[in-house]
């Protein structure tokens, strides 16, 4: 791995990471203090107002114990939506934007392997994602216990939170092996923004009922079932181990596509 590298993509990465991440923990807050008799009452006349789009989002059961109204109100919108929009943007700067501005044929006449560079642009994001995560986690079951000591059941949300890295982990691989193989940054973008946000507008569908149900199983997104978790269902298990076949498996073809592709520089 290029540690220069790898320090200088933390120092161009650090503005945005603050943002997405100083936005996810304020709605986390806002959430945690959210819970309380009266406000479910008003959570629950909104739902009935409109429970279509509330389904839609994944917000139509508020659950009656902390880790069920979390469930419902941090992981059916934001925690898939904000992670995606970092995933989206750093993964196509980390290799397709060095191609489009010519900065890589900086970095490849350095004393770097191609594979050397792909790697730890690879490492940087999974790595970033990680840690996005693992501070909204902690963050979340702070709060939780500062305003609502021992109602959240700790084991279960890891659990939880377990599942969202993966699925943002495969998510992130496909963004990446598409940064690595678009022709341009244009086409980069738009495969790696239109295919997730496609996917996530099908289970937004199918999360409605009826005859859409059925469109989950057109997505990734129904590899993330939070209801499973929570109980440490045994059919998650396969579900994890799918989401980080599809993380590994993109992430592989995307460095062996950059090693072997011939770059115009």
């Amino acid at each position: 791995m290029n540690f220069t590298l790898l320090k200088h993509e933390v120092l161009a990465t650090v503005k945005l990471f603050s943002i997405i991440l100083a936005v996810l923990m304020l709605y986390i807050i806002s959430i945690v203090y959210m819970y309380n008799p009266e406000m479910s009452n008003t959570l629950n006349k909104l739902t009935e107002t409109m429970p279509e789009l509330m389904s839609a989002f994944g917000m139509s059961n508020i659950g009656n114990t902390l880790i069920e109204f979390l469930s419902t109100y941090l992981y059916g919108f934001l925690l898939l939506i904000l992670p995606l929009v970092f995933i989206i943007m750093s993964a196509n700067k980390l290799i397709m934007g060095y191609i489009d501005n010519g900065s890589m044929a900086y970095l490849i006449a350095t004393p770097n392997t191609r594979f050397k560079i792909v790697f730890t642009q690879a490492f940087f994001l999974i790595a970033s994602i990680f840690i996005l995560l693992s501070i909204t986690t902690l963050a979340a079951v702070l709060f939780s216990e500062i305003l609502f000591p021992n109602e959240l059941n700790i084991s279960a949300f890891l659990t939880l939170n377990i599942g969202l890295f993966f699925l943002h982990f495969a998510i992130s691989g496909y963004c990446f092996f598409v940064s690595c193989s678009s022709k341009d940054l244009r086409t980069s973008y738009a495969y790696s923004t239109g295919i997730p946000i496609l996917f996530y507008l099908i289970q937004a569908l199918s999360n409605m009922g009826g005859a859409l149900g059925k469109l989950k199983y057109f997505t990734i997104y129904s590899l993330f079932a939070p209801e499973k978790l929570m109980t440490q269902n045994s059919s998650s298990i396969w579900m994890l181990g799918a989401l980080f076949l599809i993380g590994m498996l993109c992430y592989m073809l995307a460095i062996r596509v950059f090693v072997k592709r011939d770059l115009y520089l």
